[in-house]
């Protein structure tokens, strides 16, 4: 199957991961990250085309990897000689899919990560009050005051209950969202 291309998109730099560049670009308002520098970042080789060659054929043999692969692109991005080539891409959750696939020592603390967020997510699943408190805890990691994450979760718990109220009236189109909502912005500016 044919890998699909895309338009052109905007370089938005690099990303650090363990010391390594990993290049990344967006592309119709989605992040893609390069294969080949997080191949690079998780093993030990020295031919990261290679092994991302070989994983691609082994996917593809062993892991029904069809699916998986239509979902990576080929988009240009800035080589080392200041370049750019069409390079093997893919968006976050396809990466991370790729990332459970490499078999290295280095890709393992990646692998218990994405294996501790399922868990959580799934344990919040079953109850909503722990996204709360994570997204909460969040806040505060990032600095915010007490007073303004308070007030944000009664913002979004306020919203919620508006756009409940706005569906159980008939509301079902995006389009009809957003003029309620610019109305409402217009009306406190009054």
């Amino acid at each position: 199957m044919a890998k699909k291309e895309l338009p052109e998109n905007n370089d938005k730099g690099l990303v650090i991961f363990k010391g390594k560049n990993i290049r990344r670009t967006e592309c119709n308002g989605e992040w893609y990250f390069s294969i080949i520098d997080i191949i690079e970042a998780l093993t030990d080789t020295n031919n990261a085309r290679r092994y991302w060659s070989d994983l691609k054929r082994k996917l593809s043999e062993d892991e029904g990897f069809s699916q998986l692969y239509e979902k990576i692109v080929q988009l240009k991005l800035v080589s080392s000689d200041g370049k750019k080539y069409l390079t093997d891409t893919a968006d976050t959750e396809t990466i991370f899919r790729i990332i459970q696939s490499v078999p290295s020592p280095k890709a393992e603390p990646f692998k218990r990560w994405l294996a501790r967020v399922g868990y959580e997510r799934l344990q919040e699943i079953e109850n909503p009050e722990l996204a709360q408190k994570r997204m909460k805890a969040l806040y505060e990691a990032k600095g915010y005051p007490k007073s303004w994450i308070d007030k944000r979760l009664r913002g979004i718990a306020v919203r919620d209950a508006l756009t409940d109220e706005w569906k159980n009236r008939g509301v079902k189109e995006d389009k009809e969202y957003a003029i309620l909502t610019a109305e409402i912005s217009r009306r406190r500016l009054e």
